[in-house]
């Protein structure tokens, strides 16, 4: 984890929490429900930072004899839960809130807050202010996020760099602070047309919609964390060089397998299954094996632990036949 990433986080940390005492502040003001879901949205969205600054803490942990393999997928549990938390507390909470004021609507509170220089302020005036003030603090705070992910991944497109990326910290801030500029925006335009027709049932329908984003985010965070946490291999370079450093060792006639599973956004784990030549002996046999060891672990600095089984092709593939066998098709 990079301290431009951790950087992302505790901007948009302090962002959400800015943000949602405002908007409270906003929603008991006039009542707004639209206001109010925008509230319980950021300060969801502060609770979820907390989450992930605690996976990537608890990530660096040192292996020990319960967890050989180290922790590095406390990131990946931490971020589902955050996906968890927007859709069951974020969209939860915004659509019920939403429900309630179209079955019970009732008039946004118009009066005024202060006077300056004859100019009176109203609720929405507040409002209107706080919304705007929020998007400039959400657009820095998507700024930050979005710019770590690009250097991250420069040459790819935003759709498959979150599905390759092995990092979901930097991948939730962005569809976090995408989310949240979508929710204002619907909030800005939901409170605007309720004050403007006097008809509250806007306001509810509103948060009602910024509810729906809060679901689609949380739905789409859930299936990119989910197969993290399943287990997926190193990206398709990495497994390239694995296949050229193994054939450029000499005695190995041949790769039977090449297993990498990340283990967290910089822990790789590689598996290799070779056949070595019968006609070396076991020194010159010990002395390939650390010679690919070393050549991995030189070119992939992410790769934590290398498995080397030396092991006769045919006598893999006779082993490999059974589980192919039970395979569904």
């Amino acid at each position: 984890m990079s301290h431009s990433s951790k950087g992302a986080i505790y901007m948009a940390a302090a962002a959400n929490l800015l943000i949602a005492v405002a908007k409270f502040a906003g929603a008991a003001i006039t009542g707004s429900a639209a206001m109010m879901s925008e509230g319980i949205h950021s300060l969801v969205d502060t609770g979820n930072q907390g989450l992930l600054l605690l996976g990537l803490k608890l990530s660096h942990q040192e292996p020990d004899v319960r967890h050989p393999l180290g922790y590095g997928k406390e990131t990946y549990f931490w971020s589902f839960l955050v996906a968890v938390m927007i859709f069951g507390l974020g969209a939860g909470v915004s659509i019920w809130e939403g429900v309630d004021k179209i079955l019970h609507p009732h008039a946004l509170d118009i009066h005024v807050v202060a006077s300056f220089g004859g100019f009176d302020i109203r609720t929405y005036h507040v409002v209107f202010s706080i919304l705007i003030i929020a998007m400039v603090l959400e657009g820095a705070a998507f700024r930050t996020a979005y710019k770590t992910f690009r250097a991250q991944n420069p040459d790819k497109t935003i759709i498959k760099a979150v599905h390759s990326s092995k990092d979901p910290t930097v991948f939730v801030i962005l569809f976090e602070d995408s989310a949240a500029l979508c929710g204002l925006l619907v909030a800005f335009v939901g409170i605007a047309a309720a004050y403007l027709f006097d008809m509250p049932v806007l306001d509810g329908l509103a948060s009602v919609m910024i509810g729906l984003i809060l679901a689609v985010t949380a739905f789409f965070l859930a299936v990119e964390c989910k197969g993290l946490l399943i287990g997926e291999s190193a990206n398709a370079q990495s497994r390239e060089k694995i296949a050229r450093m193994v054939a450029a060792i000499p005695g190995i006639l041949g790769v039977n397998e090449i297993i990498t599973l990340h283990h967290g956004p910089q822990n790789v784990i590689v598996c290799v299954s070779v056949d070595f030549d019968d006609q070396i002996g076991s020194p010159q046999v010990e002395a390939a094996v650390s010679r690919l060891e070393t050549d991995i672990r030189a070119a992939i600095p992410e790769v934590s632990k290398v498995f080397i089984e030396a092991q006769n092709w045919r006598s893999h593939q006779r082993l490999l036949a059974p589980n192919r066998a039970e395979t569904p098709v």
